[in-house]
């Protein structure tokens, strides 16, 4: 190795060092010279250690690195000790950080030098955040951490060992694509609730429109109806956030479709486009107009947590709809298709998004054909959704919020004839 090749990768290592050692420098700043277990230097001394460890490899092996990485580990729980007999102080971040800086050093030496340095801002970050992440922690309930859990087991251990192929009935079951569609409804169902829950119930309706549709559309149309009962001089406002987030839902489709199969999602932007706009527009119209009722509930509408038997349900509905969609088809063509577009949009719109994306993957409907399931699977969810509001909420509310949607599925239709012609 030349000169200039050893210094460039020295250099990528001592920032490796600096980035760290700049934040545990500034939290310990207030404290008095020599009192700090490690600051900035020895942070940047630690990066450059060990890209110089890294860098004898070639002639000593790896036994340089793994002493250095144990002295350093040994130095640094000897000075744990002493800072825990002298201050009760309990915390291992420095040590932790000191080993996990003197291996992003030996990693940047090592031809890696963007990775390392992305991971050294990484680790500075995670060390700045600690206020953060702990008030984040405090915030999470114990349901919230177990449904978090399992999300991690249904994308990480299950998901990839199930097998990509068809199988079951017209051979319609594929249960990598069906988990993927699973992993996805679940981690935009938690995202929306985490969200909801983070941003706090005194937000007001908007918030509660725009991040409960990220959970369920259904369950704040019927929060919000609920209210307008109690509220009726906040019917405009209250259908706004059913309206909002019930465009979140054409957001949630449009990601579906993304992850699944994009070729549709191409042929169904505008709809989707169209539909959102004119939702989303009419909820913005409604809650400026409209005279604001509370700011909101003391609790956040939304309660469901995507938990495991959710997931399994969920899998469960996917898994007799794509059956479904393939045996109907097969004996009525696309009617039967559209006849159970129709259908399973009153109760659930995705499943039967993921099957009509399956169905077009394996070239079983045409693009036409997708299309319009898929505008009937959302009109029927729209009808099901405004019934809804307006046998909950009363007239007041549920003329605002069927006139919103009967304009996007209008619209909808539109934008879909003028994209296929």
């Amino acid at each position: 190795m030349d000169t200039s090749t050893a210094a460039a990768r020295l250099a990528a290592a001592l920032a490796v060092g600096l980035i760290v050692g700049l934040e545990r420098g500034w939290r310990d700043r207030g404290l008095a010279e020599g009192a700090r277990v490690a600051g900035l230097r020895t942070f940047a001394l630690l990066g450059l250690l060990g890209g110089a460890l890294a860098l004898l490899q070639p002639a000593l092996g790896a036994g340089p690195l793994v002493a250095g990485i144990l002295g350093v580990g040994g130095a640094f729980a000897v000075a744990y000790a002493i800072t825990l007999r002298e201050t009760g102080s309990r915390s291992l971040t420095s040590l932790v950080a000191a080993l996990v800086t003197l291996v992003l050093g030996a990693l940047a030496a090592l031809e890696q030098a963007a990775v390392a340095v992305g991971c050294a801002v990484l680790t500075a970050v995670l060390l700045d955040m600690k206020p953060v992440l702990h008030r984040w922690l405090r915030l999470v309930e114990a349901d919230e951490l177990r449904a978090a859990l399992q999300l991690g087991v249904l994308s990480a251990v299950v998901w990839p060992l199930l097998p990509d192929t068809g199988m079951g009935p017209y051979g319609a079951l594929n249960p990598y694509r069906l988990w993927l569609a699973v992993v996805l409804v679940a981690g935009l169902s938690l995202a929306g609730h985490f969200a909801m829950r983070l941003a706090g119930p005194r937000d007001g309706v908007v918030l509660t429109g725009l991040l409960g549709g990220l959970a369920s559309s259904t369950a704040v149309t019927v929060a919000l109806a609920r209210r307008s009962r109690e509220q009726p001089g906040a019917a405009a406002s209250l259908a706004a956030g059913v309206l909002l987030s019930c465009g979140v839902m054409f957001v949630r489709i449009g990601i579906l479709l993304a992850a699944l199969q994009p070729v549709l999602l191409s042929s169904m932007a505008w709809p989707l486009g169209a539909m959102a706009a004119i939702v989303f527009a009419a909820g913005a119209w409604l809650w400026r107009s409209g005279r604001r009722g509370e700011a909101d509930d003391r609790k956040s509408p939304v309660e469901a947590r995507y938990d495991l038997m959710t997931a399994l349900s969920f899998a469960a509905l996917m898994a007799a709809v794509s059956v479904l969609t393939q045996a109907l088809r097969d004996t009525w063509g696309d009617a039967g298709l559209y006849a159970l577009a129709a259908l399973s949009g009153l109760a659930d719109v995705d499943a039967m998004t993921v099957s009509i994306a399956r169905l077009h993957a394996l070239d079983g409907v045409v693009t036409s054909a997708a299309s319009n399931a898929l505008l009937l699977v959302m009109a029927s969810n729209l009808l099901s959704k405004g019934l809804l509001a307006w046998g909950v909420g009363g007239r007041w509310l549920g003329w605002r919020v069927v006139a919103g949607f009967a304009a996007a599925v209008a619209g909808g239709a539109v934008a879909l004839a003028a994209s296929a012609g």
